[in-house]
């Protein structure tokens, strides 16, 4: 066999030996989000969710656009079974996960030390935080019967602020205490190369382009709103 065949041979096992994982990581994913839903809302309708910690670990394992592409996948899912939100709980599930798993993956990828996770991680709260409370003030209204915007913008400090800084930090730990192990244990039943640069981690114009919808969507509510189109 010549050195270019073995070499196409070997990319090929590792690319489906990576799409394998993930789509495990998926449905542990879900699983994980099923299970969140019987833990009591935050103030009455705010839910915490878990799927995070094992995006984030796909993201930690391959790479940003990976974190991205689990998000998407399992928001779909949970919105063709059990949500009752549509699409408007789609986008806010895909945004809230995107931002607290590809930020804490994309800093991790740049300095891949276990600072360098403690970083990403919190930087990630950081982001979801932020991320989140402008996009409650923004699309909250729009499916929360009774309340207006400027009842919503009295909400974000005292009840979204606490709440998205409380599940970002949830995660943050429970990110931290479980990759090590779990990650282990994957590379020993040869799930998971022990150098993980794959393709997935490689694909940084998918996270590129979801970075510009996200930005793109952001401004064009912040403008209707302004024109009070909303």
């Amino acid at each position: 066999m010549s050195n270019s065949n073995a070499a196409t041979l070997s990319q090929s096992k590792t690319n489906t030996r990576t799409l394998t994982t993930s789509a495990m990581l998926v449905g542990i994913a879900y699983v994980v989000m099923l299970m969140s839903k019987m833990i009591p809302s935050f103030n009455g309708f705010l839910d915490f969710d878990f799927k995070d910690v094992i995006i984030c670990m796909g993201g930690f394992t391959y790479g940003p656009a990976a974190a991205a592409i689990m998000a998407i996948a399992v928001s779909l899912l949970e919105m063709i079974t059990v949500s009752h939100t549509g699409l408007i709980g789609l986008i806010m599930n895909i945004l809230a996960t995107c931002s607290f798993c590809c930020t804490a993956s994309f800093v991790y990828k740049k300095f891949h030390t276990k600072t360098g996770a403690i970083v990403g991680l919190g930087l990630g709260v950081v982001a979801l935080t932020a991320i989140m409370l402008l996009w409650n003030y923004l699309i909250t209204p729009l499916y929360m019967a009774g309340f207006s915007r400027s009842d919503i913008a009295a909400m974000l400090v005292p009840i979204f602020l606490p709440f998205n800084l409380l599940k970002g930090g949830m995660n943050m730990a429970a990110t931290l205490m479980l990759y090590k192990p779990i990650i282990t244990a994957l590379r020993k039943a040869r799930l998971v190369p022990e150098a993980a640069q794959t393709a997935l981690r490689s694909n940084v114009n998918v996270g590129w382009m979801l970075l510009g919808c996200g930005v793109t969507s952001t401004l064009i509510l912040i403008g209707m709103v302004v024109m009070g189109m909303m």
